[in-house]
């Protein structure tokens, strides 16, 4: 009966136009994404920006998805819900109204132009490695516990927003 789903872990940030509601209407988005289904999503993450600090502070989340949707298929949905978001790419690392990250998906390693998982820098920022834990805290990431990695990262200024958790929050 079709590919069978695989469980996805998606990294959000914000940090222009209200990042708070813009992160909460992007999982309400993943909620209805094609072939998909949201099976957890993380409290909401107040962090300082990476790279350039000549912006506002970033508002984060991670969300998992069960998928049928292959990875670049996945990739598609995420980037057009960021267009969707009027997301602007003008520098690397700059605001942004909204960022989808595909951190993982299953146990696959993918290395193409367009896609890296697990995402290349997701051992080192706090404002992945915390939501991710509060969601999957048993996961297995490159081969070592999830904990191991949270215990060498800086926490980067990362603060848990007060009464900020998702409708889909849930560990899975």
């Amino acid at each position: 009966m079709g590919t069978p789903p695989q469980l996805a872990y998606i990294g959000l940030g914000s940090n222009l136009e209200s990042p708070i509601e813009q992160v909460r209407e992007a999982l309400n988005e993943l909620a209805i994404l094609p072939l998909s289904r949201l099976v957890a999503a993380s409290s909401l993450y107040a962090s300082r920006p990476v790279g350039p600090q000549d912006q506002p502070d970033f508002i984060n989340a991670v969300a998992a998805l069960e998928t049928r949707l292959s990875p670049l298929a996945l990739l598609d949905q995420l980037q057009a819900l960021e267009q969707q978001h009027r997301r602007r790419r003008q520098r690397r690392w700059g605001p942004r109204t909204l960022d989808l990250d595909l951190l993982l998906y299953a146990n696959d390693t993918i290395d193409t132009p367009r896609l890296r998982v697990p995402h290349p820098q997701i051992t080192a920022r706090a404002f992945v490695l915390l939501p991710l834990a509060e969601i999957a805290p048993s996961l297995d990431l490159l081969q070592q516990p999830l904990s191991t990695w949270l215990e060498q990262v800086d926490n980067q200024g990362l603060e848990r927003l007060p009464n900020a958790e998702c409708a889909a929050n849930a560990t899975i």
